[in-house]
């Protein structure tokens, strides 16, 4: 069984409990306008190409078939329409300044690779999250890798935007100690109007997950301007509260991070006037729902 992921990144300490190691799988059914991982968003390999890092050696130029980069006083173009995104030029690019984006791995791999530190997990308490983009995209590979993680005697987090076939969840319930469920906007035209997709599924997923007896914790994108307001933050406090098996709400301040690598695959980003809200400002989110919730509220 092979997937398509863009990561595997060691020591996580925000994806779960302890000390983990992510999986970051390509390709997410919702387009969130703040994505900070604009690069999970298609199944596809990719290319970042920064031109900040190139120095014009033109080695790409001479390993590309289709002619995708061209050079000229003007410096460095790359035309997308034509690549293939084979990933040739960034093997040889000496700056760095393209970046194959993607890649296939079997279960097998992966594990190996998640497995080098399980003595850190079991000392902490950690283990593998499976995150994205959306897991669910590629539903069989993440199945088997959870299965196999499971085998292994590894503690399991699922990191999820809710928004798939309910029987998908249904069947990997059982794989998965804590869901990490992505909780982004409480009206649903809002929702929609952010995200791509109305939120009503989600709610359901979320919903049908806690009356299996999943754990869960809320995580929420405070984003100035979309939903840092109360009638929102009412509306977290609101879910939690409705929930039996949830241990926790994250709240992930907006941060501007996605911007430049929206900008490397040669795309605009919608919300460039945004910057890191401050501390502060973080500090009463978190004390206004608290006060509505005996659910943990604290910052991602």
């Amino acid at each position: 069984m092979d997937g398509t992921i863009f990561n595997i990144q060691k020591f996580c300490v925000n994806d779960g409990p302890g000390i983990r190691t992510t999986v970051f799988v390509k390709g997410c059914p919702l387009n969130c306008l703040w994505c900070h991982n604009p690069e999970s968003k298609s199944t596809n390999t990719e290319i970042f190409y920064n031109p900040k890092k190139c120095i014009s050696c033109r080695k790409c130029a001479m390993l590309c078939e289709n002619a995708c980069h061209g050079f000229s006083e003007n410096g460095h173009a790359y035309s997308r329409e034509s690549c293939l995104a084979c990933g040739k030029c960034s093997e040889e690019c000496y700056s760095g300044a393209l970046e194959k984006v993607g890649y296939k791995i079997s279960v097998e791999d992966a594990l190996k690779a998640v497995l080098k530190d399980k003595t850190f997990y079991e000392k902490s308490g950690g283990g593998i999250t499976v995150s994205g983009g959306e897991p669910m995209a590629q539903f069989e590979f993440t199945y088997a890798l959870l299965e196999a993680s499971k085998k292994a005697g590894l503690h399991t987090c699922m990191e999820t935007c809710g928004f798939a076939p309910s029987e998908r969840y249904e069947k990997i319930a059982p794989l998965v100690d804590i869901f990490l469920f992505d909780y982004k906007i409480s009206d649903s035209s809002e929702h929609n109007k952010y995200t791509g997709v109305p939120n009503e599924k989600i709610h359901e997923n979320l919903r049908m997950l806690d009356s299996l007896g999943a754990k869960t914790i809320l995580r929420c994108p405070i984003i100035p301007t979309v939903n840092d307001n109360e009638a929102h933050f009412n509306g977290i406090a609101d879910m939690a509260n409705s929930l039996k098996n949830i241990i926790g709400i994250d709240i992930e301040p907006y941060h501007p991070l996605g911007e430049s690598k929206t900008e490397m695959l040669g795309k605009e980003y919608p919300l460039s006037s945004l910057t890191f809200p401050e501390k502060a400002t973080v500090d009463a989110w978190i004390e206004y729902i608290q006060k509505n919730t005996a659910v943990k509220v604290k910052k991602a």
